[in-house]
């Protein structure tokens, strides 16, 4: 017993320290296509983007600068998405020509995965998790741009 127990202790570090394979281009592309159905949804005022891309139960928080310039927090529900979809649609919120959208793909494992992307209202972080073989926005967390200095 005790051999097996120290034979264990002394592998450990080496499974630990064995790196992770890295994941399929489709997987890095599939992270890639959520993020920017996310971000092309909001832009275009696109709802179907988001049914495609993004979790209903999703938890969408940010930090937006308020009218002292200080931050103010709060939560984006999943009704939210489709409410500033149609007021695209309708011409009450417009998209910024050239608006920017870079999605950087930060850590893509084979069941979940980190994001990030910047666009014209600031930055967002994502975690996504793979459904039934598709890649999906699970988490965002957010903040307006920050003071240029």
């Amino acid at each position: 017993m005790a051999f097996r127990f120290g034979f264990v202790l002394l592998a450990a570090p080496a499974i630990l320290a064995a790196p992770v394979s890295a994941q399929s281009p489709a997987d890095k592309e599939g992270v890639r296509a959520a993020v920017l159905d996310y971000v092309e949804g909001f832009y275009e005022g696109d709802s179907t983007r988001f049914l495609r891309s993004v979790r209903p139960e999703v938890d969408k928080f940010g930090f937006w600068k308020n009218d002292k310039g200080a931050y103010q927090g709060g939560g984006f529900p999943w009704t939210r998405f489709f409410s500033f979809a149609r007021d695209v649609k309708a011409g009450k919120t417009k998209t910024p020509p050239n608006a920017p959208k870079q999605i950087e793909i930060l850590d893509v494992q084979d069941q979940t995965a980190a994001a990030k992307l910047t666009a014209y209202w600031g930055t967002d972080y994502f975690l996504l998790a793979k459904y039934d073989g598709k890649w999906m926005i699970r988490h965002i967390i957010w903040q307006s741009l920050p003071p240029t200095p």
